[in-house]
Formats: C-alpha cells, sequence, structure tokens
C-alpha cells in the first residue's frame, strides 16, 4: 500500500504516534515551519551558485574567419638529389 522509505502502513502510524508523543501537538507545526524554512533557503541557495557559476562562463566565441587578404602558399617538394 503505502511504502514510503521502505515503511508500510502500520509502522508509519508507529513512528507518527511516538514523534506525537515526543514532542507533544503543539511543537510539531513549528517543527514543520522550521523544516519548510531552512529547504526554501537550501534551494534559494543553490539557484543562487548555479546562477553565478553561469554568469561566470564566457559565451563560446564565433569562429574566426581568415583574414581576406590572404594568399594560399604553393607547397613543392624538396629537390631531390641523385647520387650515382
Amino acid at each position: 500500500m503505502l511504502a514510503i522509505l521502505g515503511l508500510g502502513t502500520g509502522e508509519m502510524i508507529v513512528v507518527l504516534v511516538v514523534i506525537l508523543v515526543l514532542f507533544g501537538a503543539k511543537r510539531i507545526p513549528e517543527f514543520a515551519k522550521g523544516l519548510g524554512k531552512g529547504i526554501n533557503e537550501f534551494k534559494k541557495a543553490s539557484r543562487e551558485v548555479v546562477d553565478s557559476i553561469e554568469t561566470e562562463q564566457p559565451a563560446p566565441a564565433a569562429p574566426k574567419a581568415p583574414p581576406a587578404n590572404t594568399t594560399a602558399q604553393s607547397q613543392t617538394p624538396p629537390h631531390e638529389t641523385k647520387s650515382a
């Protein structure tokens, strides 16, 4: 049925009852609120890091075209000397 973190329904009910007994009904919403704020802070910080990394990376340079006034140089093979 309900399998969160590998726990069945019976185990989940026992865990929730233990949490309720240990912390009381008044403190559980405070913990949840603090947990939510912590998660939001973490997401904000991770977004800021990703944004700063993306802005630091330079844009890829466009391929440079060769200068227009150059001429192709011919390559001639070196002269061979024949020995007798």
